[in-house]
């Protein structure tokens, strides 16, 4: 009897440790991080609609704790690694993600 009240516990506290160790982390921003997040979004869309080589229109830009992505196709391969230094340039910007392509 006390073998198996011993080795329910263990069953127990092994599957209480396999959910806790198995949660998700958090992927919310607070509203700072969010409001940051927008200002960074906004100040590479400008970049981009000010840039005479780039077709804005069609470069997508979203931002998450200040790591800019930057997706969308453009006509020439210098215009990929230009979208990317632009974004690069703005203050606020951790790091890029470039997934722009060629058309």
């Amino acid at each position: 009897m006390k073998n198996m009240k011993a080795l329910t516990t263990l069953l127990a506290a092994l599957m209480l440790t396999t959910v806790v160790g198995c949660a998700s982390t958090a992927k919310h921003e607070s509203a700072g991080e969010y409001i940051d997040d927008t200002v960074i979004t906004t100040s590479v869309k400008a970049a981009l609609v000010n840039d005479p080589t780039l077709k804005a229109t069609e470069i997508n830009v979203e931002t998450y704790k200040g790591v800019v992505q930057l997706s969308g196709f453009v006509s020439k391969p210098e215009n990929i690694a230009g979208a990317s230094s632009l974004a690069r340039s703005i203050k606020g910007v951790k790091s890029v993600k470039n997934d722009i392509r060629l058309k």
